[in-house]
């Protein structure tokens, strides 16, 4: 559907049912699959010939969606993962291994954070974080002979910091290595950044892609434009024989469009099992059919409320990129002309104590941990998502004490508006 807009990918990408086919992606909820002969087996083990065998690597259903997803964002293959957190995981560790290294923007979500600094460190693989706003001299000083790639999110979690695409692009592709960006936040009806030059795209679909809180979920889109073969030294998983895979070479069977998620999933989805459920890939295809829909709800709501708290006495300071005081704002509207997200942060006068009175005061907006739903939802990332990171770590991901996070839902912005008016009165 190349031809297609957005509008229509979301609505039809992925899955063309064919004469008397079902209208809506089947759920093909079986672990397994019947064949002939061992023969006709042993040619999909050797990725000879197309089908499915045992749906923890693969499962029609989670095919179809991949395809809508690396359709709205561009890409040439994805998959899907059992959760955001695995998508990051998946999208580094293919490409990494002990000894390797990552540049990392610093001002990303607390739980990719603590995955690259401490979990992937522990495997050994070490990251430099820069901040978002480094200059292109700071940029390149990070990279060492054994980086490996670039990472960072286009609208940070929960800071709203936006990511220079272009910048981070050009130096990763001057050091032969892939840009990594997880999407979450614009998703991409808002930003594709595979055209600003992204190499793999990851995505929470927990979050907007869902939008109703209903299904786990995450996944990994290729552009298919690095090119893994010119710079071969640096990638041997893809450019040498998988002995643990009848040694095959992924980058000369696959080529650059197929070879990235072919061995993520002939290898780490094999070993290490993170598949999204059939039932949870239903789900998150029903949410995107909606998508272009309820992202522009979102961004309008997440606009208005930013407008009013930017008007309370009560509130320090609000990061909302498209908001026109944001310094940000100008790299927003060149990367997401139509709009972001519905996420706004805002910090509380009084820190800690004044961002509780604050929450405990909302009606309408519920605390929880969770983001980018149908329904409004804030929390205090210092004490919930971010409490592993220390006064420093959350300095550099700007975080305050008093910050607090909401996301901004589906309701009439009045009513939002007016709960946070009231809620702010008993600060």
């Amino acid at each position: 559907m190349s031809d297609y807009k957005i509008n229509t990918k979301c609505v039809q990408g992925g899955y063309t049912p064919g004469n008397g086919e079902p209208r809506q992606i089947p759920i093909v909820q079986s672990t397994t699959f019947k064949y002939d002969t061992s023969e006709d087996m042993g040619k999909l083990f050797d990725l000879e010939a197309e089908g499915y065998f045992y749906t923890r690597l693969q499962n029609p259903t989670n095919d179809y969606v991949a395809a809508k997803i690396a359709e709205l964002e561009g890409g040439t293959a994805a998959m899907l993962t059992s959760s955001g957190q695995a998508a990051n995981f998946f999208a580094l560790f293919n490409i990494c291994e002990a000894g390797s290294h990552i540049v990392s923007s610093s001002s990303i979500y607390g739980g990719t954070f603590n995955l690259i600094s401490v979990t992937m460190a522990k495997m050994g693989i070490e990251a430099t974080f820069v901040s978002p706003d480094c200059t292109e001299e700071e940029l390149n000083a990070a990279f060492k002979e054994n980086t490996r790639a670039v990472f960072g999110e286009t609208i940070a979690n929960p800071a709203l910091t936006v990511l220079d695409i272009e910048k981070f692009a050009k130096a990763a592709h001057a050091h032969g290595v892939p840009l990594i960006v997880d999407n979450t936040f614009p998703t991409p009806v808002h930003c594709r950044p595979i055209e600003w030059g992204a190499d793999i795209v990851t995505h929470s679909t927990t979050k907007y892609m869902d939008g109703h809180g209903a299904a786990v979920g995450g996944a990994i889109c290729d552009s298919g434009n690095f090119d893994w073969m010119a710079h071969a030294d640096k990638f041997p998983g893809l450019t040498t024989p998988d002995e643990s895979y009848h040694g095959i070479t992924y980058a000369e069977r696959f080529g650059k469009e197929g070879a990235f998620i072919t061995k993520c999933t002939a290898q780490l989805m094999r070993d290490l099992g993170s598949i999204q459920s059939p039932q949870h890939a239903f789900l998150l295809n029903l949410g995107l059919e909606s998508l272009h829909v309820r992202m522009k709800r979102h961004a309008e709501n997440g606009y208005a409320v930013a407008k009013f708290l930017e008007s309370r006495s009560e509130v320090e300071s609000v990061s909302f990129p498209h908001l026109e005081s944001d310094k940000y704002y100008d790299r927003a509207m060149k990367y997401m002309p139509d709009g972001g997200c519905g996420v706004v942060s805002f910090t509380v006068r009084g820190g800690r104590e004044g961002a509780e009175r604050f929450m405990k005061a909302l009606r309408l907006a519920a605390i929880e941990t969770h983001v980018a739903d149908a329904r409004t939802c804030c929390l205090n990332p210092a004490t919930s998502t971010h409490r592993q990171m220390n006064d420093e770590q959350l300095a550099a991901a700007g975080i305050s004490a008093g910050l607090v996070r909401i996301s901004c839902g589906l309701e009439d912005k009045d009513d939002l508006i007016a709960d946070l008016a009231q809620a702010l009165d008993k600060v």
